[in-house]
């Protein structure tokens, strides 16, 4: 007979495929379990909520904001601009990643101690923030570049770092 040399397969080994397969599922299930609930305590603990909203208060919810937070209360630009006008993008979709981005980094180095202080802009941000400029103030930005090489040449922020936060 051709279909007895063949052997029945062992129960043994697909109990053990199962059991691996339920402690995988479980492992991942605690893992996800972990990471959403230390994202939701960490959001809250934040007032991550508030960092959806255009109220500059919430930037100075971390500490080593108060002072940029202070002099934009001083500043010219308090009447006309908030934070996000300047350091957010003006697309919704730009807007929130940036900011998620932002938050999440900010996030990281604040809880791992690895932030400079004083803080310091990043290259994206700076591009956001040269944008802004350039959206708010267009008429004179072009009026500017028309005497320059090139738009690209002309950086506002260079100049007028401390307008809209005094440093």
């Amino acid at each position: 007979m051709e279909g007895s040399s063949k052997r029945p397969p062992d129960p043994r080994s697909a109990r053990r495929g199962a059991r691996a397969s339920a402690l995988l599922i479980l492992g991942l299930s605690a893992a996800v379990g972990a990471a959403v609930g230390l994202g939701g305590y960490t959001f809250v603990y934040a007032k991550g909520s508030s960092y959806l909203q255009n109220d500059p208060a919430a930037c100075a919810n971390c500490h080593i904001m108060n002072e940029q937070y202070d002099a934009w209360t001083k500043s010219s630009h308090r009447a006309v601009a908030t934070c996000n006008d300047c350091h957010a993008p003006h697309d919704l979709v730009g807007k929130y990643w940036t900011k998620a981005s932002n938050g999440f980094w900010h996030s990281f180095a604040f809880t791992s101690g690895r932030f400079a202080d004083p803080i310091r802009i990043k290259p994206h941000n700076l591009a956001v923030t040269e944008g802004a400029c350039r959206d708010c103030h267009g008429p004179i930005v072009h009026a500017l570049s028309a005497t320059e090489s090139g738009p690209g040449d002309l950086s506002c922020v260079r100049c007028h770092g401390s307008v809209g936060h005094l440093h």
